[in-house]
């Protein structure tokens, strides 16, 4: 009895394990049916964003390092020796031209003009007492009284004595103009710079080797900006202007741009004033120096700044932003989206920045459909999925235009 019942229990297990296996294929094929519509054929294209270049009409220019120096610069010295006993200024202030600035002690030369002007009085004194002794002596020449020796003998003491008068009026003026320099004023407008001698010292006059210096005045406005044209350039520009195009640094009068360290772009107007005649043997550079109003004091002489001409004709250009350039070791480059999605490389040539866009000289077309945006997904000879977007000037970060060196 208990034999068949663990017969039929052993028997009921062995059903039911057949009855799974049979099923499962089932489940797994209707599993598999409804999955596989939802799995993608192939593996999805790259997303990159690519934009056709920009095309403007521009012009080159050629960058340089100059330094701003003042019109005029005035070494302050005396010109009289003697002690300073004023100093009417504040170190760093701006003056006027005519106003007072150091005093020597005038006593001396005070002294001095009072004494010529006695000599002066004196010497008048006898060239009248010389005048009435010709007059006095006419008719007694005539009435034949006097000799002639004599009567000339008093001619000749009035011309002396008339020269002396000459020589001590003489002494008067240089007398009054030695006072004069006791009061040193400044000769222009602009920023005076630190007293280098303070009241009590005693200062000498003389040459320049030999003389105290005071102080120095420079002129603020306007003000210069000298920079140093290199030979080829030069050469370009010299050819340019033949061509009948204006050329930034070959005439007198051109425009110059100007910007400080800090700035971004080039904010400032210039006018070229000065090319030098000759190259310099040494550096083959050629000095240029142009000239611009400075009303609000913000250049200064032996600030360093930069400097751009013109350095080419009008020319139809590309445009692309940085972030579109790749490069090698040898070469710059860009990819190039077809109609089909196929991804071309392009060698290209670079000139400089314009609006923060660069201009692409060589290698493509106005048409073509540049990678701007996720060129690290592409590769030459793949496929991308291209989102097209049009470029505009302001694209480019205002950053790139100061980290990304001129080509």
């Amino acid at each position: 009895m208990h034999s068949s019942i663990g017969i039929g229990r052993r028997s009921g297990t062995l059903l039911a394990a057949l009855a799974l296996l049979a099923a499962a294929p089932a489940c797994d094929q209707a599993s598999t049916s409804q999955t596989s519509p939802q799995q993608p054929n192939q593996a999805a294209l790259p997303a990159v964003v690519v934009s056709q270049p920009l095309a403007r009409d521009i012009i080159d220019w050629d960058e340089y390092t100059g330094r701003f120096d003042a019109v005029e610069t005035v070494e302050v010295r005396a010109r009289v020796s003697g002690y300073l006993t004023g100093v009417h200024f504040t170190d760093g202030q701006t003056v006027s031209q005519g106003d007072l600035l150091f005093v020597i002690d005038p006593r001396p030369f005070e002294r001095t003009l009072e004494q010529a002007k006695a000599e002066l009085e004196q010497a008048s004194t006898k060239a009248q007492n010389a005048s009435l002794d010709v007059v006095r002596g006419k008719p007694l020449v005539e009435r034949r009284i006097m000799s002639e020796k004599a009567f000339d003998d008093r001619e000749n003491l009035l011309r002396e004595a008339e020269a002396a008068v000459k020589v001590a009026q003489a002494r008067v003026k240089t007398a009054e103009l030695e006072l004069s320099f006791t009061r040193m004023t400044s000769p222009i407008a602009g920023r005076i710079s630190r007293t280098l001698v303070t009241a009590g010292n005693w200062v000498s006059a003389g040459g320049t080797s030999n003389s105290t210096l005071l102080t120095t005045i420079v002129r603020h406005d306007p003000i210069y900006i000298y920079f140093d044209v290199n030979e080829n350039n030069f050469i370009k520009y010299r050819r340019l202007a033949g061509g009948g195009v204006a050329s930034g640094a070959a005439e007198v009068g051109a425009p110059v741009e100007i910007a400080l360290p800090d700035e971004r772009g080039f904010p400032h107007r210039a006018r070229l004033d000065f090319l030098d005649n000759r190259l310099d043997q040494a550096t083959a550079t050629l000095r240029a120096r142009a000239v611009l109003k400075n009303p609000a004091g913000l250049f200064s002489p032996g600030l360093f700044a930069r400097v751009r001409v013109t350095g080419s004709a009008p020319f139809a250009a590309a445009l692309l932003p940085d972030e579109a350039i790749g490069t090698d070791q040898t070469n710059k480059f860009v990819y190039v989206v077809g109609e089909d999605g196929s991804v071309t490389r392009r060698n290209v040539k670079l000139g400089s920045l314009y609006e923060n866009l660069r201009v692409v000289r060589e290698g493509v077309n106005p048409t073509d459909w540049v990678i701007v945006r996720g060129l690290q997904r592409a590769r030459p000879g793949i496929k991308v999925a291209p989102k097209r977007e049009t470029i505009t000037l302001s694209q480019a970060a205002p950053a790139n235009a100061d980290a990304k060196a001129q080509e």
